[in-house]
């Protein structure tokens, strides 16, 4: 079973591809399925596979919490985390969150896709050319993720970056406590068309539009689904993605 948690599309990608290559199920991690307590219980036996995408060198609110409350017994589980670049020690969390139920964590591995984190200065979205490299080259990754699950391969395979520690046991936790702000999220109703896109791309059920007017509540992780499936470009983050682009992974 491939659990699967996705924002914008790039880790639904990976899970899917990776699906295919293994014989394996996807099934998406987002509000609804974590608040149905029968979903606790996963499939005993075999190949558990996590797949998500980093957010601040760190794992994502929703796969944390699902973690803790998941009862699979007798599975190996391997984690596949996407990023713009590098997860810093994300492995080392994922493997403290499956520690809890002393799950076999057989291996961690990091497949580069293109960026979606808009809201401080200096990030952006790659340019096409960037982009279009990365979603080039990740079949190829996929498919070597894919024999080294087949063959059994334990360890990491991942691109932690520079200053890993600093990005993982600093930033992230910053990011977690100051970082996220739902009630920064705002909507030009000028440029508005009344799609409702944006309320269903959000896996955490997050926003509302109520009488014309955007609503965005606690829940928020911050995957940014909202910002970027709009086709108008009416939803920022204040003033901190004024001007800056889009990505949703299609393919």
């Amino acid at each position: 079973m491939i659990y699967c948690f996705s924002g914008n599309g790039n880790s639904m990608y990976v899970a899917r591809q990776l699906a295919e290559r293994l014989g394996e199920e996807v099934t998406r991690i987002d509000r609804s399925f974590i608040n149905n307590k029968e979903n606790w219980y996963g499939r005993p036996g075999g190949r558990t596979i996590w797949v998500f995408p980093v957010h601040c060198w760190g794992m994502p609110e929703p796969v944390k919490l699902l973690m803790v409350l998941m009862k699979i017994k007798d599975s190996r589980h391997y984690m596949v985390a996407t990023c713009g670049d590098d997860i810093g020690m994300t492995h080392r969390q994922w493997r403290l969150y499956a520690k809890v139920h002393n799950w076999d964590c057989a291996a961690a591995f990091s497949v580069q896709m293109p960026n979606t984190y808009t809201l401080l200065p200096g990030f952006d979205v790659d340019s096409p050319e960037v982009a279009g490299r990365k979603l080039a080259d990740a079949p190829a990754r996929i498919d070597h993720i894919a024999d080294l699950i087949k063959a059994g391969f334990r360890g990491d395979d991942i691109v932690k970056g520079a200053f890993p520690r600093f990005k993982s046991k600093i930033l992230y936790p910053l990011y977690m406590k100051y970082g996220i702000k739902p009630d920064r999220f705002n909507c030009d109703t000028q440029l508005c068309i009344g799609c409702g896109k944006c309320v269903e791309a959000c896996p955490s059920e997050n926003v509302a539009i109520i009488k014309g007017q955007h609503y965005w509540g606690v829940m928020c992780t911050q995957c940014l689904a909202c910002y970027h499936v709009c086709p108008v470009h009416a939803i920022n983050y204040g003033k901190s993605t004024i001007r800056k682009g889009q990505y949703r992974c299609e393919i």
